[in-house]
């Protein structure tokens, strides 16, 4: 890749890459060609690579000078299952799967920070460049974490960094205590007495039950949690009979869900309540019911200290284009699971304004390339700042 004092970020190379990146997305723990690419681009600007953490994981660390500070820098490489619906020249080619969450970019500015810092070395101490598989609810950064992260890689403080739309892509949100939401799954079977649909007496209906539960299921918010902690319980999956036999009451209803919150306190109240309800509303009914909740992924709450880092280095970058009022997030992110073991921050960058399919998640959405600029200069004075 060519680059000049005109350029020091090879943009123009880096825009073509990100684009590249997204017309052949891969999925969680399936990004061997993206790594792949990583790994070759670390390799050429002399940065020490280390593949396979997490299986498609790569971590490039980068020592300069005799400094004893080491910082993290974390990028998620990962697409969604989705299909594409927008038109870019650079569409995806790979049926149901698109990058609509700007993981494209995030790995494209850190890659181009990263070459950058390798270059001109204006820094003492140690970096380690983290490249992140399967963000979208795989467990990517745990998978990185028992494969020894923290062991071989010692960190000080972690920083991650997320596109926003709604922000100008010069523009940066740093926000100190919590910004992404834990994120956990629940589902409830009620295990009832079938019987013929013009007989209910005759059985103990465990679809009325799983109705009752289902409209009693927002109270847990709107009357059990304190109404100053946000927190969400939502149901998001339903399964119950045979629309081929109408004139059945089936024996089971499954049902399933996503329970969010900002605190551990919160989050322990919202696995116990919805498991209270489930065994006390079927017991109303004279059935019984069975309850599981997985814990997936943690909160994201940042660190002071660490947030006053990130602000310093996002104020370099955007000229002092900053939000620091920003209001966090319902979404997860497992950038928690780096964070809760060492002092971290995330971050937003602005993706543009959000119209036009521009959401997350959306099957219209696309990073916004004019973002790639402020994303590696944020990462490289976040660097130089906090490596002296």
């Amino acid at each position: 890749m060519a680059h000049g004092d005109n350029d020091p970020f090879e943009l123009e190379a880096m825009i073509a890459l990100r684009r590249d990146l997204h017309a052949h997305p891969e999925l969680g723990f399936e990004e061997h060609r993206t790594s792949e690419i990583v790994a070759r681009l670390l390799a050429e600007a002399g940065i020490e690579v280390h593949l396979g953490l997490g299986k498609t994981g790569v971590v490039g660390t980068l020592k300069v000078g005799d400094g004893s500070g080491r910082i993290a820098l974390r990028a998620d490489m990962d697409a969604l299952a989705m299909p594409e619906l927008g038109e870019p020249a650079y569409k995806s080619t790979t049926p149901n799967t698109m990058h609509a969450c700007g993981h494209d970019g995030h790995t494209v500015m850190l890659l181009a920070a990263a070459r950058h810092l390798a270059r001109t070395k204006r820094f003492s101490g140690t970096v380690h460049f983290i490249f992140q598989p399967a963000e979208e609810g795989r467990g990517g950064a745990r998978a990185m974490i028992e494969d020894g992260f923290f062991d071989r890689f010692p960190t000080d403080a972690v920083y991650g960094l997320h596109n926003m739309p709604g922000l100008a892509p010069d523009e940066m949100a740093v926000v100190a205590g919590p910004q992404l939401a834990s994120s956990d799954s629940w589902e409830v079977t009620f295990h009832g007495v079938g019987t013929h649909g013009a007989k209910p007496h005759l059985g103990r209906d465990a679809i009325t039950a799983a109705a009752q539960f289902l409209g009693a299921l927002h109270t847990i918010v709107a009357r059990r949690v304190d109404p100053l902690q946000p927190a969400v319980v939502s149901a998001c999956a339903i399964a119950a009979g045979d629309f081929r036999a109408l004139n059945v009451i089936p024996d089971d209803v499954r049902i399933g869900g996503t329970a969010r919150a900002y605190s551990a306190a919160v989050r322990d109240q919202l696995e116990a309540e919805i498991g209270l309800l489930a065994t006390g509303i079927a017991a109303a009914f004279g059935i019984s019911a069975s309850y599981s909740f997985q814990r997936r992924i943690p909160p994201v709450v940042n660190d002071t200290t660490a947030t006053a880092a990130a602000l310093a280095a996002a104020q370099t970058a955007t000229g002092g284009a900053i939000v620091t009022d920003f209001p966090p997030s319902t979404a997860g992110d497992d950038f928690a699971e780096f964070s809760k073991r060492v002092p971290g921050c995330y971050v937003w960058l602005g993706n543009g304004p959000a119209v036009d399919g521009a959401l997350h998640h959306n099957s219209r959405y696309d990073f916004n390339d004019a973002a790639i600029m402020t994303g590696a200069r944020c990462w490289t004075a976040l660097v130089e700042q906090q490596l002296r």
